[in-house]
């Protein structure tokens, strides 16, 4: 007998809406579902298919409230050295096994993933701050990440190309690409389902077993991510978890021999020193996701509303800790005053409080260091310009506890100021008048980072003029979702120019799970 079965509603970061009431019923069910079952537990290392302890335990604290959230296994050096065998002694099988095998066990691991999207959705907004949308975004994100290496080895019959000959017929030459073998995955606090799954979805699609190192301020995440491996059916030793400090895990994990490749992503000193020290014997695969200075570009021929509006999600999203997060703006002198009335007025309007609760959009920033960089930049924008917005703590209707802080617009800032310049990671953007578009093509190319960038005008020959002449390696025109932020795998490939990548390779796109391989020519005479 038939039955109808409704379709899971498809969850981007552009589709999402906070008037879908189904949605958010889902979300309550399962927030009440992990409040009852899942918080304040203890949680372990996973090496070569055992859980295990570690040197001490450390606890997460949500940045909402400080309420502990769990406590977790401080790992070890021993404990990477041990994962790392662990990984060494499950490569031969997982390499050789057929491409086919491997990849329809990642697409139950990513079933699993948008299954309990809700559950993982509701402990993510919790330990980082994301708001609802955006906690089952990251969610989504990381299962359809997972899909799409699946998708591009299968496309590619798992990159296995025969080629051609000079014309001996018992000659037979193929391109084929094969794993590296043990690979570290070190993923940050601001995605840390979509940083983690992915790049570890990439490397185990392409072959490869994974070392993988959480964030300290997001290991629930990474538990939840891990039991998602296990219950997808990736074998023992194949996905490794170790949680800890970036001076023990992620020390050992650049400086073991035993691991043949590293994808990192997080900040430009770190990426930026791992990748001149992580090969020291011979060249090794450094896949380093670096962040970004993202301008956004407003012509005097632009829709203002949709302008402000792009701006202001891309600013103010998770509270500006996005490395496509839109921290600097330029403007066409004559509609300065327009654009910017429009910002703060959107900025004002602005919910902020607990964003597990479906009212508030704004939650608050990752920790206390992040609220200290708030205070010096605010401190230096008081002095130097003028704050529009904002500038302040929030902490009214009982926000006192947690990392509170509130949208800053700041303006009349000198070009060069080191406000334009730094990446800030929290919701703070700066806007400066220019005389041209030209200007501003100059005045955003002018940085070593080249993540994203956004452009405002309805004059076609100006957005083919920004498409051509801007040095970021995702780009928007015209759209109100936001002006530098929200790509999705298989829509838009994310990734970097300059200094905000060491590949040029973006996530999500064609050509990212073949950075986990290296080429063999194989020439076979009959």
């Amino acid at each position: 007998m038939a039955t109808d079965v409704k379709p899971r509603l498809k969850i981007t970061y552009a589709t999402l809406r906070n008037d879908n009431d189904e949605l958010h019923a889902q979300f309550e069910q399962g927030l009440e579902k992990v409040r009852a079952q899942l918080l304040g537990g203890y949680h372990r290392n996973f090496v070569g298919g055992a859980e295990r302890d570690g040197g001490g335990t450390f606890e997460k604290h949500s940045p909402i409230d400080q309420a502990v959230m769990g406590t977790f296994a401080k790992g070890t050096r021993q404990d990477v050295r041990d994962a790392i065998a662990a990984a060494r002694k499950a490569f031969p099988e997982w390499g050789r096994r057929p491409w086919q095998e491997r990849v329809a066990i990642l697409r139950r691991v990513a079933d699993v993933i948008s299954q309990r999207q809700m559950e993982f959705s509701a402990l993510l907004a919790m330990e980082v701050g994301k708001n609802r949308l955006e906690a089952l975004g990251d969610v989504e994100e990381t299962a359809d990440l997972i899909r799409w290496s699946c998708d591009m080895v299968e496309r590619n019959d798992g990159f296995d190309h025969p080629m051609g000959n000079l014309g001996d017929e018992t000659v037979h030459t193929r391109s084929v690409l094969k794993p590296y073998g043990v690979w570290a995955v070190i993923s940050p606090f601001n995605f840390p389902f979509a940083l983690s799954g992915g790049p570890a979805g990439g490397a185990l699609a392409a072959g490869n077993t994974v070392v993988y190192k959480p964030s300290s301020d997001a290991p629930i995440s990474g538990q939840c991510l891990l039991q998602a491996m296990r219950d997808g059916g990736i074998p023992d030793g194949v996905f490794n978890l170790v949680m800890g400090p970036g001076e023990d895990v992620g020390a050992e994990l650049q400086e073991n021999d035993g691991v043949d490749g590293i994808i990192f992503t997080g900040s430009f000193e770190v990426g930026w020193h791992l990748y001149k020290n992580f090969a020291r014997r011979f060249p090794k695969p450094v896949i380093v996701e670096m962040g970004g200075k993202n301008p956004a570009i407003i012509s005097s021929k632009a829709d203002l509303d949709e302008a402000a509006e792009g701006i202001m999600r891309s600013a103010f999203g998770f509270s500006g800790q996005k490395c496509s997060a839109n921290s600097r703006v330029y403007v066409e002198r004559p509609v300065l005053g327009d654009l910017t009335r429009r910002l703060v007025e959107k900025t004002e309007a602005i919910s902020i409080g607990d964003p597990v609760d479906r009212a508030n959009w704004l939650g608050p920033v990752i920790n206390k260091r992040a609220v200290d960089r708030y205070d010096q930049a605010v401190s230096e924008a008081r002095r130097d310009g003028r704050v529009l917005i904002g500038g302040e703590h929030v902490t009214e209707n009982g926000l006192e506890s947690g990392f509170f802080v509130a949208p800053t617009v700041v303006g009349d800032l000198p070009a060069d100021h080191r406000l334009f310049q730094d990446e800030l990671f929290i919701p703070f953007t700066v806007i400066a008048a220019v005389d041209s578009v030209d200007e501003a093509f100059r005045l955003s190319n002018d940085h070593y980072l080249g993540l994203t960038a956004g452009f405002y005008s309805e004059d076609k020959a100006e957005c083919d003029r920004f498409l051509d002449q801007i040095e970021a390696g995702v780009v928007y025109v015209n759209r109100r979702a936001g002006a530098t932020t929200g790509a999705w795998p298989g829509i838009q490939p994310f990734g970097g120019w300059k200094g905000s990548t060491a590949t040029g390779k973006a996530g999500g796109g064609f050509y990212y799970v073949q950075q986990f391989m290296r080429e063999q020519s194989q020439t076979v005479v009959d």
